[in-house]
């Protein structure tokens, strides 16, 4: 069998699905009494636009690879808008200020649960060289410590970027933002608002 090399973008976003759909579904839960209204689906094109933004990659021509990473319970995501993860974020693209962003989507299967998708696929792309910017979007709640040991051994990029809802307990060469942000943004809830 012939070893391919997997093809990695300068900018690679990996993304745990469920995770995301967790705070963004418990985010809209809890925000939309506060702005008196009920919430749209959020747009997942503008929440993946802040999520870049807020790990630094600039306004330009950016090659942005988004890598959802999913298991049989989280095929689609509740809270946005698109959200079948198979059929409508599977080797797709959008161009925005930022870029384009490419977007697939990568299920577990029998022999391996989501913690080890994510792990591996970390390891991958943080051993590739044409990798340069890499955000994170781990399920702290379910393998942070175990995501955390991988993120300490990261060397040589020139960022790394953690998003979650609490800052994570490991160290390493990476910088942690706070997820909801954008997810807030996404929803098409403003400052002024809350």
């Amino acid at each position: 069998m012939e070893n391919k090399k997997i093809q990695f973008a300068r900018n690679v976003m990996l993304i745990d699905a469920s995770y995301l759909d967790k705070v963004g579904s418990d985010v809209a839960a809890h925000f939309a009494p506060v702005v008196h209204r009920k919430l749209p689906k959020a747009d997942l094109a503008v929440l993946l636009e802040c999520m870049a933004l807020d790990a630094g990659i600039p306004i330009g021509e950016n090659e942005i690879q988004v890598c959802f990473l999913y298991d049989s319970e989280s095929e689609k995501m509740k809270f946005c808008t698109p959200s079948v993860l198979e059929k409508e974020l599977h080797d797709v693209a959008f161009k925005s200020q930022l870029g384009e962003f490419s977007l697939f989507a990568f299920s577990t299967t029998d022999l391996i649960t989501r913690e080890d998708l994510f792990g591996q696929s970390l390891v991958l792309a943080a051993e590739s060289k044409e990798v340069r910017h890499l955000v994170l979007v781990p399920d702290e709640d379910a393998y942070g410590e175990a995501v955390g040991h991988l993120v300490e051994k990261i060397k040589d990029k020139e960022s790394v970027t953690v998003l979650g809802m609490n800052p994570p307990s490991y160290q390493g060469e990476f910088t942690f933002e706070l997820l909801g942000f954008p997810i807030l943004q996404s929803l098409g809830i403003r400052a002024e608002e809350l």
